[in-house]
């Protein structure tokens, strides 16, 4: 596993962080988002979703899961109101991980047992107007080329 961390992002910074990581993703990608109320998970994917060429992405807490049309078809779950990953998968989540898109999942705290093992996680501190701290963590090579293209953000 390898990580970075990043210190004092802004809203602005988060969009940025988001537009930048899409144009390194890949079909099957896997963004597992951890962090409170407020920590800007949903800031993250709709800018990132924006840079895949998808204007509506919204968090999808009632709904589970919203699949969006984009350059790559990005699956956006919120585990937020699940209690276990049993109940993930019986919407079908294996499907979605057979499937060629991106998945982005929003309080993967709540099921961490079905986070696949290659994955890029972003864990967000603060909230509110306060700058944010993210640290990202690349499990397999794939990921962890993603980080090396990160070295020296935001400059």
């Amino acid at each position: 596993m390898k990580t970075l961390t990043l210190e004092s992002l802004t809203e602005p910074g988060v969009e940025a962080l988001g537009a930048r990581i899409a144009g390194t993703l890949f079909p099957g990608a896997f963004l597992a988002l951890f962090g409170g109320l407020g920590a800007g998970k949903t800031t993250f994917t709709r800018a990132l979703a924006a840079a895949l060429g998808i204007s509506d992405a919204a968090s999808p807490t009632f709904t589970i899961v919203q699949e969006h049309e984009g350059t790559l078809p990005l699956f956006h779950f919120d585990a937020y109101r699940l209690a276990s990953a049993d109940e993930l998968y019986a919407i079908g989540f294996d499907d979605y991980l057979a499937r060629a898109g991106v998945i982005i999942m929003e309080w993967c705290e709540n099921v961490p047992e079905a986070l696949p093992r290659e994955r890029l996680e972003l864990h967000l501190a603060g909230s509110g107007m306060e700058p944010r701290a993210a640290t990202l963590a690349a499990y397999g090579a794939r990921y962890e080329a993603i980080l090396e293209t990160l070295e020296g953000f935001p400059a």
